[in-house]
């Protein structure tokens, strides 16, 4: 199947069959397309805390509104942005790059450019720009997970602050953004999978400007 074919297969899984595993080479290229995803900079301001504990998940499910899939999908992925962007964290990813591709004068001005930037600004207002980098590596995730035929959702409906203290993400620096949950779907019992996609027309949603 084509891509445009696998992302029109995929929808928002309502029930997940909680036998069904996904198979670790496919949860692997999952992850590798999180990853590889395009970022501002190539700065990764986002880590992805993958869930599989059965304990966290219930209470990570009683701080999401009591969404199903917070329990029965096979993977739970959560989002999480940096807190704030600064030169400690913003210091290593500068270190990775002059590893990987050596240091040069060149390197070092833009690292003190690009802290001194992020240090101007607000800790909101970094915040909000590492969750925007976090949602294009959910879109990515579901994206990927398409192609390899897993069933998945992309989530919101939650308490942060509830999800942020269940996994200890304050103290890494990190704050919760969006869910995304893996597995097979529940055919026999989702009220959504045999539904038709519904999209906006390309009519009404492109506009072209000349």
């Amino acid at each position: 199947m084509s891509f445009l074919q696998n992302l029109n297969w995929r929808y928002a899984t309502k029930k997940y069959d909680v036998a069904a595993k996904i198979p670790s080479e496919k949860m692997e290229l999952i992850l590798e397309a999180i990853r590889m995803a395009p970022a501002s900079n190539g700065f990764q301001t986002y880590d992805v805390m993958v869930v599989t504990n059965p304990e966290i998940r219930e209470k990570l499910k009683a701080a999401a509104f009591n969404q199903p899939q917070l329990t029965e999908a096979s993977v739970i992925l959560v989002f999480a942005a940096w807190e704030n962007i600064n030169a400690n964290n913003l210091g290593k990813v500068f270190d990775q790059i002059a590893a990987v591709r050596g240091n040069s004068e060149s390197l070092t001005e833009r690292r003190n450019k690009s802290i001194a930037g992020f240090e101007h600004k607000s800790v909101a207002e970094n915040f909000s720009h590492a969750a925007q980098q976090a949602f294009i590596g959910l879109g990515f995730g579901l994206a990927a997970a398409a192609e390899l035929k897993v069933d998945s959702t992309g989530m919101g409906g939650f308490n942060p602050a509830q999800f942020d203290e269940i996994l200890g993400l304050k103290e890494k620096g990190l704050r919760s953004v969006a869910i995304m949950a893996l597995g097979s779907r529940d055919a026999a019992n989702d009220w959504l999978v045999n539904l038709k996609k519904v999209r906006r027309p390309k009519t009404d949603m492109f506009h072209e400007v000349k």
